[in-house]
C-alpha cells in the first residue's frame, strides 16, 4: 500500500488530531487513516443531500429572534 507524507503541518492541528485519536482509542496513524477514508468516501453530492435533509427537518419551524435573548443576557 502506498505511503503518504504531509510536510509542515501546523503543530496545533497535530495536537487536535492526537486528542481525537486518544478519544477514539486509536493510534494517530489509525485515526488519520479513518479520517482520510471517510473524507474520500463522502462526495459533494452526499454532503448537499444531507444538508437538504436537515433543512427539510426545520423548514416549517419558527425560531425566536436570538438578538432579543442576547440583549437580555447583556442587561443582566
Amino acid at each position: 500500500m502506498p505511503h503518504v507524507l504531509i510536510r509542515e503541518l501546523d503543530p496545533a492541528v497535530i495536537k487536535r488530531l492526537k486528542l481525537r485519536a486518544r478519544r477514539h482509542r486509536r493510534s494517530l496513524q489509525a485515526e488519520l487513516k479513518d479520517v482520510l477514508e471517510k473524507a474520500s468516501a463522502t462526495s459533494p453530492a452526499d454532503v448537499i443531500a444531507r444538508i437538504e435533509r436537515v433543512r427539510a427537518m426545520f423548514r416549517r419551524r419558527r425560531f425566536s429572534d436570538s438578538a432579543v435573548l442576547i440583549r437580555r443576557d447583556r442587561a443582566r
